[in-house]
C-alpha cells in the first residue's frame, strides 16, 4: 500500500499550502483537540479551493470528533461530512470498551456506505494511559477494524496539551508489529500524535500507511504549535521523508 503524508489544516488557505508542499491528504479540522470537528461548509470550501488551484489529486479527510456516545448523532455527523465532500472520514471511539466501540463503529460505517460506498472510514483510538483503560489499542484495535468493516484504523494521542506524543506511549518496534497485524487484515495503519520530522523515517519504516501531522507542518508560533500556520516549505521537508 502506498505511504502518504496527511497534514491537518484549518481550511482552504492552509490546505492549498499543504498541497503545494506535496501533502497527499488535507485533513480539515479545528486543532484545539485531538480530532477537532470542522463546519461542513469549511470542508466544502477546502475541496473547492484544492480543485480550483489544481490540486484535485489531493484527498480531503475530516472527522466527527473524539467521542461517539450517541449512536444516531454519530451516524448523522458522519453522513453530513461525507455529503460536504470529505473522501476520508475519521471517527474517534474514545472512552468505549471494545464491544461498545464495535457496536458504535459498525453502525457508522454501515450508514455512510449506504449513501457513499466509495468513502473511506477510519476509526481513531487513543494511546493515552487514561484511554488505554477502556481499550488496549495495540492489542484490540485489529479486532475492532475487522469487526466494523472499516478501511483502516488510526492510533493517536487524546490529550494534546501535556506535551506528550505517540512515541512517549509506543515503541517503534511495537508499532511495527501492530502495522503488520493491520496489513494482514487488508487494512491501512494510520498513526498520529505530535510526530516530529525526525521521527518520520522510523515510523515509515515501521509500516505506517498514513502519518498525520499538524504542529510539525506549522511555522514556529508562540504557545502551542498546533495553532501555527501550515507552511509549504516545511511540508515539503516532511514529504521528502516518505519512501
Amino acid at each position: 500500500m502506498k505511504q502518504r503524508l496527511l497534514v491537518s489544516v484549518r481550511g482552504p488557505r492552509e490546505a492549498v499550502a499543504a498541497a503545494s508542499g506535496g501533502a497527499h491528504i488535507a485533513d480539515v479540522e479545528y486543532p484545539k483537540s485531538a480530532l477537532g470537528t470542522p463546519y461542513p461548509l469549511n470542508i466544502l470550501a477546502t475541496c473547492e479551493a484544492l480543485d480550483k488551484e489544481g490540486f484535485g489529486r489531493v484527498q480531503v479527510s475530516t472527522n466527527i470528533g473524539e467521542t461517539q456516545q450517541v449512536r444516531a448523532n454519530a451516524c448523522q455527523a458522519a453522513l453530513g461530512v461525507a455529503t460536504a465532500g470529505a473522501h476520508l472520514i475519521k471517527f474517534g471511539l474514545a472512552e468505549l470498551r471494545l464491544a461498545d466501540a464495535i457496536y458504535q463503529g459498525e453502525t457508522i460505517v454501515r450508514t455512510v456506505r449506504k449513501w457513499y460506498p466509495d468513502k473511506k472510514l477510519i476509526p481513531a483510538v487513543f494511546v493515552d494511559n487514561a484511554m488505554q483503560s477502556f481499550l488496549d489499542v495495540l492489542e484490540e484495535s485489529p479486532k475492532l477494524v475487522q469487526e466494523i468493516g472499516a478501511d483502516g484504523v488510526l492510533i493517536d494521542t487524546f490529550d494534546k496539551t501535556i506535551g506528550r506524543g505517540l512515541r512517549d506511549y509506543c515503541k517503534v518496534n511495537d508499532l511495527g508489529a501492530w502495522c503488520k497485524r493491520i496489513h494482514d487484515l487488508g487494512k491501512e495503519a494510520w498513526i498520529a500524535g505530535s510526530i516530529s520530522l525526525d521521527e518520520l523515517p522510523g515510523l515509515w519504516e515501521a509500516g505506517a500507511n498514513v502519518i498525520c501531522v499538524r504542529g510539525a507542518a506549522c511555522k514556529p508560533h508562540e504557545g502551542e504549535g498546533r495553532f501555527g500556520e501550515v507552511d509549504t516549505e516545511i511540508v515539503r521537508k516532511l514529504v521528502a521523508t516518505v519512501p
